[in-house]
């Protein structure tokens, strides 16, 4: 049996942080936290930093210098879960943005092979539109957003049914609340987004079963002192969110604020391009050049276009730049969102039983490895 003592971390366990404790793993396994003094100093490790589960990201559009795209096949998630893995990223749902029905189609065709070749790091799919608001098209290609149609939802049915996870990003503008209702019951993960919806009609697709927001602030109706719009609809209710925390998206003040309304549910995404984990500075998206500069993506026009982030560098702009306790802002990368896509039982968490797959940080937060 291989058995591994690792000490001088703190250990984040999911929850809260540990200090004086050492892990020990056990054929690959965590088989115990214990007390420092409790383990055996012979065989013993000493890892500086911070022990963590490996990170979770619910929306990634590439890596690796490869989107997700109408020509995705088997071999273009396996080579962008990889490339997330080195940045720390242990399970991913690679995201296709607004495209036709055939890429759309292809895309779950090769998530279906993806799981059932049981690809590192793969947890399912995010499929960001095509049914959205053109009025909070984002750096969505606006001649192909449409509303959902019964073939579009059938469609969408089925692969949530076949994959282990499927995350839909829709507008209550697009699609109805009994499509929403039909979406929920064949298990897709329903998420409001790219939506100028007002507080009412937010509310009616939450209860309808939508239960995230994607992106929370970008793309979507603002809090106004009469109309709450899809933003407020989030912070006053229980529906997850995820959060791009570069500062750059949404101003550290304004995440503050979030944070405090909302103790539980809102995650980290990176919202990353296929630049992620390569010096790329230039790439193509439906026929436009988005340009990385100074830490943001761009169409030519200036509008966002992703995030030029990774799940580590979040962490600490929550920490440094808006004051979240490391407990919580190490939770909104690993428990917070395996909570939202059921796997709780399965990642988020340094528990005995579970798989050694975790990640080590650095004083500011830093990757300095992914262990596995």
């Amino acid at each position: 049996m291989a058995r591994e003592i690792l000490t001088g971390a703190r250990i984040f366990d999911g929850s809260r942080l540990i200090d004086r404790h050492a892990l020990v793993i056990e054929d690959g396994h965590i088989a115990a936290i214990l007390p420092e003094d409790k383990v055996p100093r012979a065989g013993a490790r000493t890892v500086p930093g911070i022990l963590a589960p490996a990170f979770l990201d619910l929306q990634v559009n590439g890596g690796g210098g490869i989107m997700v795209d109408g020509a995705t096949d088997l071999a273009a998630l396996r080579h962008i879960c990889a490339a997330h893995r080195s940045l720390g990223t242990g399970g991913i749902l690679p995201t296709l943005i607004t495209d036709t029905p055939e890429a759309t189609a292809n895309v779950i065709a090769a998530g279906i092979a993806a799981a059932d070749a049981g690809v590192p790091g793969f947890l399912g799919l995010h499929l960001e539109g095509p049914h959205l608001d053109p009025r909070r098209k984002g750096a969505h290609d606006p001649a192909l957003i449409r509303p959902m149609t019964g073939d579009d939802l059938a469609r969408l049915c089925e692969a949530a049914r076949r994959l282990p996870v499927l995350m839909v990003t829709l507008a209550p503008e697009s699609a109805s609340p009994q499509q929403i209702a039909a979406l929920a019951g064949a298990g897709a993960v329903v998420s409001l987004g790219h939506s100028d919806c007002s507080y009412d009609e937010a509310r009616a697709a939450f209860e309808a079963g939508a239960r995230c927001a994607t992106h929370l602030f970008n793309a979507m109706s603002q809090i106004g002192h009469r109309a709450p719009g899809l933003a407020g609809a989030i912070l006053s209710g229980q529906a997850g969110a995820g959060l791009i925390a570069d500062g750059i998206h949404v101003h550290p003040a304004v995440m503050g604020l979030a944070l405090a309304a909302r103790p539980e549910g809102i995650f980290l995404v990176t919202d990353c391009m296929a630049f992620a984990g390569t010096d790329l500075t230039e790439m193509e998206l439906n026929g436009r050049q988005v340009l990385r500069r100074d830490g943001r993506l761009t169409l030519a026009d200036g509008t966002l276009a992703g995030a030029d982030l990774t799940l580590p560098q979040a962490i600490a702009t929550l920490v440094s730049q808006v004051g979240i306790a490391p407990e919580r802002a190490l939770a909104m990368a690993t428990l917070e969102p395996a909570r939202l896509i059921g796997l709780q039982d399965s990642h988020g968490r340094l528990v005995p039983g579970r798989k050694a797959d975790l990640v080590r940080l650095g004083p500011d937060f830093q990757l300095i490895e992914h262990r596995l």
